[in-house]
């Protein structure tokens, strides 16, 4: 498949779009910018574009979707939660993971991936359980990692979007892909920027 066809159906993909997706992928977007710039407003835009997506989702009879965006709304509920409700999180919201953190990153990612991927052969007619399985487990663990206000969450995140590119394509989701394209950007940017922030903690409470 050529460039020009890959645009065209870029192009045809967005205007069949409903209006409710398309302010769920603006709210995504928004939340990524807004979580870069470490504003707890993110967490609010990352719920709506849960909630509108899996509306979008249920429409679709995606199901194994909304599994996973609830997922998102619950560890988005509660990073905000934890962001205005820790006094130690207001004054140095940014930290790098523990070993024990750690531990439990792979936890997620090892217990995360082995449950999908079961879950998937057994109880639907996924072609992709390995891929499918890989790219939700690793986002589970950076949304975990997201909400703590841990550096490494832009790392499992990015893992989890440069699998997910290639699959959104095989899907021929090809505005997903583009939206993911941009998140793994963003994530990049996001991770020099909070190291930027965490070098000024230090050297403000040195």
């Amino acid at each position: 498949m050529d460039i020009n066809t890959i645009l065209a159906e870029l192009g045809s993909a967005i205007l069949q779009t409903s209006w409710l997706e398309r302010i769920s992928v603006l709210c995504g977007i928004t939340q990524v910018i807004l979580s870069k710039n470490n504003k707890v407003s993110n967490y609010f835009f990352g719920i709506m574009g849960i909630l509108l997506g899996s509306y979008v989702l249920f429409e679709s009879k995606l199901y194994a979707e909304i599994v996973l965006n609830m997922y998102y709304l619950v560890m988005s509920v509660y990073g905000w939660w934890f962001w205005l409700s820790s006094k130690e999180a207001r004054e140095q919201p940014i930290t790098y993971s523990t070993k024990s953190e750690w531990l439990k990153v792979i936890g997620i990612v090892v217990g995360g991936f082995f449950i999908l991927y079961f879950a998937l052969v057994h109880y639907t007619d996924s072609d992709v359980p390995v891929w499918d399985a890989w790219v939700s487990c690793t986002a589970w663990a950076g949304m975990w990692l997201l909400a703590k206000r841990k550096m490494e969450n832009w790392i499992l995140l990015n893992v989890s979007n440069l699998f997910a590119i290639p699959l959104l394509i095989h899907k021929d989701l090809y505005l997903f892909a583009a939206l993911t394209s941009f998140l793994f950007v963003m994530a990049i940017f996001g991770y020099l920027n909070w190291k930027r922030i965490v070098k000024h903690q230090k050297t403000n409470y040195a």
